[in-house]
């Protein structure tokens, strides 16, 4: 069984819950995202997995998930973009936020994501357990890809994405 770090809006650990009950009622828990953007400045975006318990087959950022009690953000950011996408590479936090928002089946995320960004331009070896299918866009095609069809989108990537948009452009 899989727990989530509670935390306060200040991202300091309150306590630890079973996963699937911090979606349900919700609780705000520790949570990263990470994006990493290839040498053209393309992102790696990950359609996840049908077999997904929230999301299914929607597209999103390269990786996201909760880091486990006493890991650090270093090691879990490393550690799951391996697991999921087959990848290793230099990351670093880039700006964090508080979102609320449903994802179906009666589930409601409410994180406190760590944003963290890296730049790689190797070939994702996908874990079909979590990610369907993979490809490179330019954010100018995402945005318009993302009106054209939110529904094709992760709530969190979709809340987010300004803000992404923002900071590459700070730091190509």
């Amino acid at each position: 069984m899989e727990h989530v770090i509670l935390v306060n809006e200040q991202d300091q650990q309150i306590g630890i819950m079973e996963k699937m009950a911090a979606h349900i009622v919700p609780r705000l828990h520790r949570a990263f995202s990470i994006f990493i953007f290839n040498s053209k400045g393309e992102l790696l975006l990950q359609q996840r997995a049908l077999s997904k318990y929230h999301s299914p087959g929607l597209w999103t950022n390269t990786c996201c998930s909760h880091p486990h009690d006493g890991e650090s953000l270093e090691q879990a950011t490393s550690r799951r973009l391996m697991e999921e996408m087959g990848l290793h590479c230099e990351m670093h936090e880039v700006f964090t936020f508080i979102y609320k928002a449903p994802v179906g089946l009666g589930l409601i995320e409410h994180e406190f994501d760590h944003v963290w960004f890296g730049h790689s331009d190797d070939t994702p070896v996908i874990n079909p357990d979590e990610v369907a299918s993979y490809k490179y866009m330019n954010l100018d095609d995402i945005a318009d890809d993302m009106k054209a069809h939110p529904e094709c989108y992760t709530e969190w990537f979709k809340i987010s994405f300004d803000e992404i948009t923002k900071h590459v452009n700070k730091n190509p």
